[in-house]
């Protein structure tokens, strides 16, 4: 018995095509370590609840939430890296890779520092009380914890670039690596600072931004010192001429990247508008336990938008197609044992964070729903994105991201914050739809017109 499970897996490690044991092993090798992120990621929330309190817990999910829309200013340029260094690499022309990594790094460092110096201006005009919905004299020097988010953001702004490098180059496993490290330093610094007495929101975002950065900026110098050093950025390969031809290619991920900002993180701004940021915390919770599907999903399909590059460049259309297949099946098997977490979701809450928080039913279901619809769009998207057929997902987006908002305070108010979740499940499952009738037409080279571009 033990012979024939080892003779299996041996085999599943051995044959098939180059690019498909790549996968698998990228594959392999993430779910140990996702795994741990995970854990660690479902360990951290109660945690960090009970060392602050739900409220201000909250208030530190909306204002990552609001920092993150900042990253819309890389101008697409992180996804045209993605798909033009995946192209260079797959040719073997490392000078290029190495001039397009370089010049990158050297835009988001300009792009960076105009960002916090703009932002340092305009900072002190901003009313972040009311952004927040909460009392003016209730969290003083919000003004100043902004800042040291900002700060921290634009840091990883430009030190985050290297998931990028290491997407291009098949080996996500190292980023998520990278993320399980931070995640576990983060929770040994949560324990100790629980441990130092009274909980300080402050203290909350320079853990929580601030050792992530740290691990990344130590990663970034080991991998270009160590197995990337033949593509590490140099000061000497910057060329600033390959901004248009990364940026043309980025251009449209650009509109992309802010229309999926609209759909998942206005949430927890939409929420602490209508309900406050205690609430935002109870949407958070929901949104994690049920996130476990997402979870699993990005460990199957990190790989494949490389992949999908480098096959679409070489024309394997046989390999496309069979691996598409697969991932449809492991949708299906992901959404049984979503509803299965839906049934058990009281259970689990009771277990995980007490009775400190409750969770509506219709919030478990809303979600449950939502990452069914959200897994499904998006193992369509990974082949449009690495093929850089994305231009009626660019029109989709723009009108989803329109939608979006009105939507979610119209079905809030309605509903609660369920509500908010259902409005993001109506426009993804549309989406999701068109999307893989779009993938099959290109599978089958059928595609044309908008369906092609």
């Amino acid at each position: 018995m033990l012979q024939a499970i080892q003779t299996n897996i041996t085999r599943f490690l051995t044959q098939g095509h180059e690019r498909s044991l790549r996968a698998k092993k990228n594959i392999i090798k993430s779910v140990f370590i996702k795994g741990g992120s995970v854990i660690i990621s479902l360990m951290l929330i109660p945690l960090t609840i009970n060392y602050v309190n739900p409220t201000q817990y909250g208030i530190w999910l909306t204002l990552s939430s609001i920092i993150t829309w900042a990253a819309l200013f890389d101008m697409g340029l992180g996804n045209g890296l993605k798909n033009k260094l995946t192209e260079v690499v797959a040719l073997n022309d490392t000078s290029k890779a190495k001039s397009y990594v370089s010049s990158s790094y050297a835009i988001l460092i300009i792009i960076s520092a105009l960002l916090f110096l703009i932002f340092c201006l305009i900072n002190p005009y901003i009313n972040w009380s009311r952004v927040l919905n909460v009392q003016g004299d209730s969290y003083n020097q919000l003004s100043q914890l902004v800042l040291i988010i900002f700060g921290f953001f634009c840091c990883q702004f430009v030190v985050g670039l290297i998931n990028t490098v290491l997407f291009a180059n098949h080996a996500p496993a190292k980023s998520a690596l990278m993320n399980m490290i931070a995640q576990l330093l983060t929770l040994i610094a949560v324990l100790i600072a629980i441990k130092g007495g009274q909980g300080s929101l402050t203290e909350l975002v320079i853990i929580m931004a601030g050792i992530p950065l740290l691990v990344m900026v130590a990663g970034t110098i080991m991998l270009f010192k160590g197995s990337y050093r033949s593509i590490a950025p140099n000061i000497t390969d910057i060329d600033f001429g390959y901004a248009k031809e990364l940026l043309s290619v980025g251009g449209s991920f650009f509109i992309i990247q802010i229309g999926a900002l609209v759909l998942y993180e206005t949430d927890n701004i939409v929420i602490t508008q209508l309900f406050g940021p205690r609430e935002v915390t109870i949407f958070n919770v929901a949104y994690k336990l049920f996130s476990v599907i997402l979870m699993i999903f990005m460990l199957v399909i990190t790989p494949f938008w490389s992949a999908f590059t480098e096959a679409y460049v070489k024309d394997d259309y046989a390999w496309i197609k069979t691996a598409i297949a697969k991932i449809n099946k492991l949708w299906g098997i992901l959404s049984m044992l979503s509803i299965l977490m839906l049934i058990s979701s009281p259970w689990l809450y009771k277990i995980w964070v007490g009775k400190s928080i409750i969770i509506p039913f219709t919030l478990s279901l809303a979600m449950c729903l939502y990452m069914i619809s959200l897994v499904w769009q998006a193992s369509h998207v990974q082949l449009l994105n690495g093929t850089g057929k994305i231009k009626l997902q660019f029109y989709l987006v723009i009108f989803s991201s329109i939608v979006n908002i009105p939507l979610s305070i119209l079905l809030g108010r309605k509903m609660g914050v369920a509500g908010v979740t259902f409005s993001n499940v109506i426009l993804i499952a549309i989406m999701g739809i068109i999307f893989s009738i779009q993938t099959n037409k290109i599978i089958n080279k059928t595609a044309s017109g908008v369906f092609n571009a």
